[in-house]
């Protein structure tokens, strides 16, 4: 199998959990067009004509976009270790932290992923203060659900850690550094002990620190970027 997918996004992270926890084997691809680049994507159309990762082409060829899809397939065609909590409650659960990731924080975000791409002169302080209370906002939402025995749900990792770790490395760590915006786990007393916990744990552990090297690497090619543009 081939996961078409990037390090610097937070969607794919999930999916790499699931791999990681259930030590499956699969060719990662980083399709071009993505982020800092200024290349088209090119041939990854014709493989995910969304165009966005990731991606996971099983053996036989057939392609599967979207990562909460890919997740279910992943858990449907290789039950054991599983990722979903066994009772139904617990999965809800899970599913729901997942969905307030994918529809609330990342939509939160949205302002300031824009406003890093454009020049600083162009920042407006009254925009980035209000986009930075509303992915704020958004995490107490996650406070409201976590759960409290170091794991998004109960005590185990579950596909809801995928889906959370990296978010939080973008709320907690890459937002504050590129804007000066508070921290927005004050007040959060939950989510934070939550962060510091789920840190702890291996595989989320080795998420983390490929979110960060790969955020790192971005924000390089993009300085590298505007530089080549001023010269």
């Amino acid at each position: 199998m081939k996961l078409y997918q990037t390090y610097a996004s937070p969607f794919p992270t999930r999916v790499r959990l699931l791999l990681y926890a259930k030590g499956i084997e699969v060719k990662i691809v980083e399709p071009p067009g993505f982020h800092a680049s200024t290349e088209a994507k090119g041939d990854y159309l014709q493989i995910n004509p969304i165009g966005r990762v990731p991606t996971l082409v099983l053996d036989d060829g057939r392609a599967l976009p979207e990562s909460e899809v890919i997740c279910e397939y992943l858990e449907d065609a290789f039950p054991e270790p599983s990722l979903r909590p066994a009772d139904p409650w617990g999965r809800a659960r899970m599913r729901l932290l997942s969905r307030i990731c994918d529809f609330y924080v990342v939509m939160a975000m949205v302002p300031l992923f824009t406003l890093s791409g454009r020049s600083r002169r162009h920042w407006e302080p009254a925009a980035i203060q209000a986009a930075a209370g509303k992915v704020a906002e958004t995490l107490g939402y996650l406070e409201a659900y976590i759960g409290e025995d170091g794991y998004a749900v109960g005590g185990a990792l579950s596909q809801a850690d995928g889906a959370i770790a990296p978010q939080l490395v973008l709320a907690c760590e890459w937002i504050p550094a590129v804007f000066g915006t508070p921290d927005p786990l004050e007040g959060l007393p939950k989510l934070a002990a939550y962060w510091r916990a789920i840190q702890a744990d291996p595989i989320v552990g080795r998420l983390v620190a490929e979110t960060r090297d790969a955020i790192a690497e971005q924000q390089a090619a993009a300085s590298a970027l505007a530089a080549a543009r001023r010269t």
